[in-house]
């Protein structure tokens, strides 16, 4: 049997991941994962980064790792501002080198967004009504190619696992960091767990093939909250004491 936790869309919520990493250490795993969307958020990316650094997990960069590295500043949005101006230089460099995906071992692939896109939703879709659960045609479409067992994927911060028909299981463990968000593309929608824990996955292989299961934490997001309201971002306060937008 292998154990793996999964982990992605941390946003520089250091206290989020210290309370994940224990609570990994308590469950026991081999090996743990990084889906990507590291550092840009409205806490500490510098910390955060420096944390995973030192751990040296398998890892890969998500949109957002992306956006801090290519767009100009004043096209940034707050989040990732607030991180390139955090971070050292090396540290930069070091979000630089993660590759956009990346195959763990023969069976397992980790993607952030789908194997096409570090943007696309994979298990929901924007419609101009808002946010839905995809449907099953809908996830098969966006697995088309893929050759896997299990593919790990983040981006939307919604826990989910979908095991598609004669393809692979596909998990998304939800957000470490950030539990919801609001975005305007392709069309204006929320995202929203409804509650504040930190979230991750753990998969396991036996005799029968893979498991999922989905894990919720409890942290000081309270205190999460007021540091996040201290820089100016009253959205992530809220986001992060409540779960909701």
């Amino acid at each position: 049997m292998r154990r793996i936790a999964v982990v992605s869309d941390i946003h520089g919520n250091l206290a989020a991941l210290e309370a994940v990493l224990t609570d990994i250490a308590r469950r026991g795993a081999d090996q743990i994962v990084n889906l990507g969307d590291i550092c840009s958020g409205a806490l500490y990316p510098r910390e955060t980064a420096d944390r995973l650094m030192a751990l040296n997990l398998p890892s890969i960069r998500g949109n957002h790792e992306r956006q801090v590295l290519t767009l100009p500043r004043d096209r940034m949005g707050l989040s990732d501002r607030h991180a390139l101006d955090t971070l050292r230089p090396d540290q930069i460099d070091w979000l630089g080198s993660l590759p956009a995906q990346l195959r763990l071992t023969e069976d397992v692939l980790m993607v952030h967004g789908t194997p096409r896109s570090d943007v696309e939703y994979w298990m929901e879709t924007v419609e101009p009504a808002g946010l839905r659960p995809a449907t099953t045609a809908e996830i098969r479409a966006r697995a088309e190619g893929v050759e896997a067992t299990v593919v790990l994927c983040g981006h939307t911060h919604i826990p989910r696992i979908v095991q598609i028909d004669g393809g692979p299981l596909v998990v998304n463990p939800g957000s470490v960091g950030l539990p919801a968000y609001d975005d305007d593309r392709p069309f204006p929608h929320v995202v929203e767990t409804g509650t504040p824990h930190a979230r991750y996955a753990i998969i396991e292989t036996r005799e029968d093939g893979w498991s999922a299961q989905l894990l919720a934490v409890a942290y000081d997001w309270d205190e999460a909250a007021r540091v996040a309201r201290a820089n100016g971002r009253e959205d992530w306060a809220r986001a992060l004491g409540t779960g909701r937008v």
